[in-house]
């Protein structure tokens, strides 16, 4: 069986915080397993979340310099469970730069 996708996957431990499941807030602190521009492979949830729901995700990112914590947010949609890994995966269909308060430009 031949891969497939169609974004190269990163293999990227970073922090990540599960925030919004549909219309549930949540507050779940994991890791990514790897990143792709297409979806995210992250820590299960202790809180199951259904194949087909709408996520929100921060990642933060490592900036090197003493800028302040750099985030990624990020929407998407639940799309597998990966129960070896004990992880889901997530679709990154649209994200923005968050910079943490308190940091100048």
């Amino acid at each position: 069986m031949s891969d497939q996708r169609r974004s190269k996957r990163f293999e990227l431990r970073l922090p990540v915080e599960l925030v919004r499941a549909g219309s549930r807030r949540m507050s779940h602190k994991g890791e990514t397993h790897n990143l792709s521009s297409g979806g995210v492979l992250i820590s299960d949830p202790a809180e199951p979340i259904e194949i087909g729901q709408p996520i929100e995700y921060l990642i933060s990112l490592p900036t090197g310099r003493s800028i302040g914590e750099v985030r990624l947010r990020c929407m998407g949609t639940v799309i597998r469970r990966d129960s070896e890994r004990q992880a889901l995966a997530a679709t990154l269909e649209r994200y923005e730069f968050v910079r943490a308060r308190g940091t100048s430009a």
